[in-house]
């Protein structure tokens, strides 16, 4: 069985983010921000959040539909002679 090259491995998760960092630290270090790459790059950033919240979303409803939602025991009000 051939080895993988370098880029055909498959990268952890951790790296990724890891290297999405790397990649945002780099941009602001060789090249001087104006106001308007500063926008569109804070609005990537919310956008990118809202993109793992809906992912995190799906995962917690999915989980949720598996197991069921258990319902809170209601206690019963029983007289006593």
């Amino acid at each position: 069985m051939a080895k993988k090259s370098k880029e055909e491995e498959e990268i952890t998760t951790e790296e990724a983010f890891r290297s999405l960092g790397r990649f945002f630290s780099w941009i602001e270090e060789k090249i001087t921000p104006g106001a308007e790459f500063r926008e569109h790059m804070t609005k990537s950033r919310v956008e990118f959040l809202k993109g793992i919240r809906s992912l995190v979303d799906t995962k917690i409803d999915d989980l949720e539909k598996r197991h069921g939602k258990r319902e809170a025991k209601k206690a019963t009000k029983v007289e006593v002679e």
